[in-house]
């Protein structure tokens, strides 16, 4: 066991959340007149104990002292009340009455999803707890099944109560938030909280709709696998109706999770539309209930003058905000006053800090030449640097690659001669002709070399896909190795058919009989090496022919 205060003693943890653990704890003493509940001694309560980090940070110690008289006042049927708040050292406390029951988000893995009748019910005793905390200026900011503890009633009924309230403006901290985290569950978080905008009472109805959505499926509407993903689609996806879901359910399910906070109802209004849907969508309910059910979305309407959330983007300082999250002003460097209305100014064209003439001064556009505009390339009007930039573009332009006939291509045409004119023979006794002057020949005029233009070569055509040869066991490569294998596996093949033959046919009575086919070919191959020993050493006993002399055939040799 281990002391709070003066006052409380732990007993064992009940649940851990993200912003500290529950205890089951007794209560040692009557609590004096700072606590909402002076309670009786031997009293069992439920506290739960903010994480070291929270009870380190002084800006939270701040706060937790600033909203002490605003929690101990807020009471509600439907919401679990706070009895007192204990500062020790490092240590913050809330001592709150103890739910014999267990959360929403447990009942819900255990027992499965509700009957659209009872989610309506049991979501609009959550949205009363609502409707009375937004009157008092208090927005919940983390509604979520985990939060939502079930009471047993007198007669066995389930009894919701609302708990955990102003938690996460305790956890919403300056030195929290340079983490750059916000305060809520990714698949319970509106789409205003995730962007940062200004946030409203309407983030509790927000997660009001995906309550009443996970009641009755069994799953929140939005879904994935990091909480990015998650915040995506709340920004960006509208959820898809279930078939379980009748459709005057579905009409307040789809107007709290409207994107814009300003079309969400009120909490006070979402509490009279789904009792309105609970006696039209049940088994007894008569014509004109089912009929105002169809209607609900009539009854729906926003609320006019929302909670606003201290301390977040769009509201500026007060008492309980502080104003942390007030946008960051830049002064102009020099300037005296500022004035963020003010115009902005714009540098003259062609100035600087050297005046008109200075070196450095960076020209955007040619100025324009005084006098009517220029026409020009049949265009009206056309201002100077388009006929500029027109130039740029046009001596930019790629060369365009296009086939050339050869015959057209003067580096590989073959120059043609002229025929030579056609003289007239003079006629029989006829005087010669006198000699015509020859034409002057105009010289040649060089050819302007055209410039190459040929045809893009054809794609190359793909080469046939590989199949990856299999990667031998052995990397080495040694010539010849593959023959080896070969003649291996042969000699194991011609070894097991001996013995198969052996074993199974009368050879072995015919050859050696009981002998093993092992022995036998044992004493064979001992045989063929006897042979070829005695083979040798017979050859090596021959006599030596190389002195025998042989008789001369011309001497007769008969003496």
């Amino acid at each position: 066991m281990r002391p709070v205060g003066s006052k409380y003693l732990l007993e064992e943890p009940l649940g851990r959340g993200a912003t500290g653990t529950v205890w089951r704890a007794r209560q040692r003493e009557t609590a004096g007149a700072e606590a909402a509940v002076a309670g009786h001694p031997g009293e069992a309560v439920a506290i739960k104990v903010l994480k070291e980090e929270l009870a380190h940070d002084p800006d939270v110690v701040m706060r937790f002292l600033r909203e002490r008289s605003v929690l101990l006042r807020l009471t509600h049927p439907n919401i679990v009340r706070t009895r007192d708040l204990v500062v020790e050292g490092d240590l913050l406390a809330l001592v709150m009455d103890l739910i014999e029951g267990p959360d929403l988000f447990r009942y819900l893995r255990q027992n499965g999803p509700f009957t659209p009748v009872a989610t309506a019910l049991l979501t609009a005793q959550v949205a009363d707890a609502l409707a009375a905390s937004h009157a008092d200026g208090i927005v919940h900011r983390d509604l979520k099944p985990a939060n939502v503890l079930l009471a047993t009633g007198p007669s066995g009924e389930m009894h919701p109560m609302l708990t955990d309230f102003g938690i996460a403006r305790l956890a919403d901290s300056p030195g929290l938030t340079r983490t750059h985290e916000f305060v809520g569950t990714p698949a319970y978080v509106a789409p205003e909280s995730a962007e940062g905008r200004p946030q409203t009472s309407a983030v509790d109805i927000y997660g009001c709709g995906i309550l009443l959505y996970e009641l009755v499926t069994g799953r929140p509407p939005f879904g994935g696998e990091t909480a990015l993903e998650v915040l995506q689609k709340h920004l960006s996806e509208e959820p898809r109706r279930p078939t379980t879901v009748p459709e005057p359910l579905w009409t307040v399910i789809e107007h709290c999770l409207r994107k814009s906070p300003d079309q969400r109802p009120s909490a006070v209004n979402l509490a009279r539309g789904l009792r309105t849907v609970a006696a039209g969508v049940g088994v007894h309910a008569t014509p004109a209930q089912a009929e105002a059910a169809l209607g609900v979305a009539a009854l729906l309407a926003p609320d006019p003058a929302p909670a606003p959330v201290p301390g977040t983007a769009g509201h500026g300082a007060g008492a309980a905000g502080g104003g942390d999250a007030d946008p960051t002003q830049v002064l102009p460097t020099g300037a005296s006053a500022y004035d963020p209305n003010a115009q902005t100014a714009f540098l003259p064209s062609g100035g600087g800090p050297g005046g008109p003439d200075h070196a450095g001064a960076t020209r955007a556009m040619p100025p324009v030449p005084p006098g009517p505009p220029v026409q020009g390339d049949g265009q009206d009007g056309e201002h100077p640097w388009q006929t500029q930039m027109r130039a740029a573009r046009d001596r930019n332009e790629q060369t365009q690659v296009q086939y050339l006939d050869p015959e057209d291509d003067p580096l590989r045409r073959r120059p043609q001669r002229r025929p030579a004119p056609h003289q007239q023979q003079p006629a029989p006794y006829a005087p010669p002709p006198q000699p015509q002057p020859q034409p002057r020949r105009e010289p040649r005029r060089r050819q302007e070399p055209q410039p190459r233009r040929y045809a893009p070569p054809p794609p190359p055509a793909p080469a046939p896909r590989r199949e990856p040869r299999p990667r031998s066991a052995n990397p080495m490569r040694i010539p010849g190795l593959g023959c080896l294998k070969g003649c291996l596996f042969t000699i194991v093949v011609f070894v097991l058919a001996a013995w198969l033959v052996w074993e199974f046919t009368p050879v072995q009575s015919w050859i050696a009989e009981g002998k093993s086919f092992w022995q036998a070919t044992t004493d064979g191959i001992g045989e063929v090496v006897d042979w070829f020993s005695q083979l040798g050493q017979a050859s090596e006993q021959l006599p030596d022919t190389s002195d025998i002399e042989v008789p001369d055939p011309g001497t007769g040799g008969g003496q």
